[in-house]
């Protein structure tokens, strides 16, 4: 869990909504040390990731930076080759 954070500011194209979600719910479970909720914490889980996902869209939305954008699939195109590197995987 939480082993491949991946960075969400200055991308172009910006991060989606989906994207900003899927990081404050992999927050939450990392802190939570659930992948899953009871039924019991079901309400307390979905707050919490309500309440992260916000928090992460207000901070990427305020973030500055006089750096260009990074491109998308150039930086996937970088993790991919790493990974092959490091697993000697093609």
């Amino acid at each position: 869990m939480c082993r491949n954070t991946k960075t969400l500011f200055n991308f172009d194209p910006p991060a989606t909504d989906e994207e900003v979600r899927a990081s404050a719910v992999q927050f939450v479970r990392k802190l939570s040390g659930s992948a899953r909720p009871s039924k019991a914490n079901e309400a307390a889980f979905e707050l919490a990731v309500d309440k992260v996902e916000a928090a992460a869209r207000e901070l990427i939305d305020s973030l500055v930076t006089s750096a260009p954008p990074r491109n998308r699939e150039l930086e996937a195109a970088k993790a991919r080759l790493r990974s092959a590197n490091r697993f000697g995987t093609t």
